[in-house]
Order: structure tokens, then C-alpha cells, then sequence
């Protein structure tokens, strides 16, 4: 029998000692070897690993030898106590560092945070911020304390991440910044995906990829971390291969398995830059002069933009899109509080531009334990007392949609 099979893992002091022994014959590497092929550098780093575990004359099983590689390449590459949870096989939807330096983690398919054993130092909090903002030429001060950025998906991390950290001077604790990295979904989800995680049953699923290909217009809701995203993608496969999509987020997170698609992002203004902004608004406006047969717009948090994508929608360019509503009555009230108050239309024609640039709101939230689809409901054309009416068509326990009453569009 060999030694591997035999040899127990090591103790926490001796795994420090060959990590730190290995990392530091890593000095020389550049920036774009820490940041390239994080595979490729963990097999250059795996001989290495045990020329210093011979050295040091101990013995581990192979699997810890394999993690001990991905450490160092962790703390080469700067991001230290996060890579582990930034690879697809962490199954993860969000990561969370709180002020005070705890450590949580949201699986997917769970409804809340968890929180880790582990107790990431001051310094390795900071280096990390500093890895992940540093390819971006972002940095988070006192003097710009609220930072937005993303990782690519092109940049090691399978599906992209979106990353918001805020420092300590405006959240204050023991002195971490704030961090919040959302995980995107590393491909296109299937329609079949969501039967198979029970979100919805088949036929309805099928039955709104049916109606995404008649062109309805269609509004995705729920609350935050709900699956709103995922399951727009999905019904993304309703697109006809041959439309031409422009697709509007902020950032980027949705796949489309789809050949003729444009991706316009927003972006912030940059503190201290002469770089404007660019908004969704304007990103939805420049996309009725690039010939879209279909739009798509990520979550709309600003007037501007649902204005925007309402005008376009009534002109009759078919939609899909997603707002933070827990339910639909709660969906036209925010909707109008936002048209309200950043442009300054009244709630009559809100309600109105509602009506006939919206026919469906499909509503995902936490039902069973689990992330689902809680209702379906048709937007009725006419308002009734002033007020947008609803038919709802889907509730859980359902089998497949009540007939739709409003026409093909195409």
C-alpha cells in the first residue's frame, strides 16, 4: 500500500507552513499569470506543493495536496478567503463580508444567508476588495466610499458576478468593508431547469414560453434573491432564433442562447471623472434606433427607465423585464411612485401606460421551501375605477395556465 492512501491530513499550523512556503516562491509572478487561467495555475503550482511537503518531511492524502494548491493560488492571486466560494462548484448565489468581518453565504435554493465558521483577517478583507476592484480600475476610499462593479465572466468566474462594497467611514463596525458579490447563473437556464427545480409544472412553463413566442409583453416580479433573473432567462427561449434582441442590464447577467443579440449596459457616473453616465433610460432609448424585434431590460429601479421601456413597449415592440414587487397591485403602486417622482407623470397615466404596455405579470417568491412561481396574471386593457385590473390565470397547485384572452401579437 502506498503512502498516500495511508497518510493522514495535516494539522492547521503545518498547512500554513507549506502554503506560505510555496507562496513565497511565487513572488515573481505577474499580474496577468495571477489573473489568467486559474486551472493552469494550479497544476504549475501542484508540483510545488509537494517538493515542500517533501521538504518539510510531511505526508498528506492527495485531495488535501489538491486544496492546499488552490490556497496558494488564492492568496498569489489576492483573493484569498473568497476563491473557494468563487468557483461553480460552490453551488452558491451570494456572498456576503458584514462590517464586522463575518462571513455569509446564501446556497442556491435557500431562502436565507448562512453564516460561516470562518474569520477572515482585516488585511485579507482589504486585499481581497483590492483584488476584486483592481482590474476594474475602481477603487473604494473615504472619498468615494460606495462602489459598483462586476466581475466579467471571461474573468475566471464561470457565470460573472455582480459586486457592491461599501467602506467602513459610511458602514461602520471593525473597520471591513462592506461586501456583497451576486453570483450569476454560468449559462443559459432552460424551461426544463425550472420544472426540474419545481418552480413551476411543466405545462405552465411551456404554456409562457408559448406566449414570450406570441410576443407578449411580459413582467417577471418577486422580492430580492427570489429567482426573478433566472426565470427570465428561461423564458428567453420563447425569443424565435431569428429576432434580433437588444438587451438592456445593469450589470449584465442574462444569457441568451440566442445568435443576433446587442447588450447595452449602464454604468455609473465615476467620482472625479469627466465620464458620464449612462442610464438604462438612455440604453432603452438607443434601442428603438437600432431595429430590436424583441427588448429585454434587467430589474428597472429608476422612473426614467420604465418610462422608457413602457413607451417602447406600447409602440408595440414586445418585452420582457423585471421589477421588485411582491405581488401586482404592489407592482403598478411602485411602478407609479417611481414614474411619480423621477418623471413626473401623474398616476392616472401611469396606471394607463401600465394597462397597454404590459399583458402579463408572472410573480416568483418562496413557496414550500422553495423558490417558485406564486402567480400569473393577465393585465386587463381597461381600467376600472381608475385602477388597473387584474385576471389572475396561475396559482400554485395548478397544472397549466387559464386561457389567455389577449390576441397573438406577431
Amino acid at each position: 500500500m502506498s503512502w498516500v492512501s495511508v497518510a493522514a491530513p495535516l494539522d492547521e499550523a503545518d498547512r500554513k507552513r507549506v502554503v506560505a512556503d510555496v507562496a513565497s516562491q511565487l513572488q515573481d509572478l505577474s499580474l496577468a499569470e495571477m489573473r489568467g487561467d486559474r486551472e493552469k495555475l494550479i497544476a504549475r503550482v501542484a508540483p510545488l506543493v509537494q517538493s515542500s511537503l517533501s521538504r518539510l518531511g510531511l505526508q498528506t492524502p492527495p485531495e488535501q495536496a489538491l486544496e492546499i494548491s488552490r490556497e496558494v493560488v488564492a492568496r498569489v492571486g489576492g483573493l484569498g478567503f473568497l476563491e473557494p466560494f468563487l468557483r461553480l462548484d460552490a453551488n452558491l448565489s451570494e456572498i456576503v463580508v458584514t462590517p464586522d468581518g463575518g462571513v455569509w453565504v446564501q446556497r442556491k435554493s435557500a431562502p436565507a444567508f448562512e453564516k460561516l465558521s470562518i474569520a477572515p483577517s482585516l488585511t485579507d478583507v482589504w486585499r481581497a476588495t483590492e483584488t476584486l476592484l483592481a482590474p476594474l480600475g475602481r477603487a473604494v476610499t473615504e472619498a468615494s466610499p460606495s462602489v459598483d462593479a462586476k466581475i466579467p465572466r471571461q474573468e475566471g468566474l464561470p457565470g460573472g458576478a455582480r459586486i457592491k462594497i461599501i467602506h467602513p467611514v459610511v458602514a461602520p463596525g471593525l473597520g471591513y468593508p462592506s461586501i456583497n458579490i451576486r453570483l450569476f447563473e454560468p449559462k443559459p437556464v432552460p424551461p426544463e431547469r425550472l420544472v426540474e427545480w419545481k418552480v413551476a409544472p411543466s405545462k405552465v412553463i411551456d404554456s409562457l414560453v408559448g406566449l414570450v413566442s406570441n410576443a407578449l409583453r411580459i413582467l417577471v416580479i418577486g422580492g430580492t434573491a427570489s429567482g426573478k433573473t433566472t426565470l427570465l432567462s428561461a423564458l428567453c427561449h420563447g425569443i424565435p432564433k431569428d429576432a434580433r434582441v437588444v438587451k438592456i442590464e445593469d450589470p449584465e447577467e442574462i444569457w441568451l442562447d440566442h445568435p443576433h443579440v446587442v447588450t447595452l449596459e449602464a454604468r455609473p457616473a465615476q467620482v472625479g471623472s469627466s465620464i458620464l453616465p449612462y442610464s438604462l433610460a438612455s440604453a432603452v432609448d438607443d434601442a428603438m434606433r437600432m431595429s430590436p424585434k424583441w427588448l429585454i431590460v434587467g430589474e428597472m429601479r429608476r422612473g426614467d427607465a420604465v418610462a422608457a421601456l413602457f413607451r417602447a413597449q406600447m409602440s408595440d415592440h414586445p418585452g420582457l423585464s423585471t421589477f421588485h414587487a411582491e405581488g401586482p397591485e404592489a407592482a403598478v403602486m411602485r411602478l407609479n411612485l417611481l414614474l411619480a417622482g423621477d418623471v413626473g407623470i401623474r398616476a392616472e397615466a401611469a396606471k394607463e401606460m401600465f394597462a397597454q404596455a404590459v399583458d402579463l405579470i408572472v410573480q416568483v417568491g418562496w413557496h414550500s421551501g422553495r423558490r417558485a412561481m406564486v402567480g400569473v396574471w393577465e393585465v386587463e386593457k381597461t381600467l376600472k375605477g381608475g385602477n388597473v385590473q387584474f385576471r389572475q390565470v396561475y396559482k400554485p397547485g395548478d397544472e397549466d395556465l387559464l386561457p389567455i384572452s389577449i390576441e397573438r401579437r406577431v
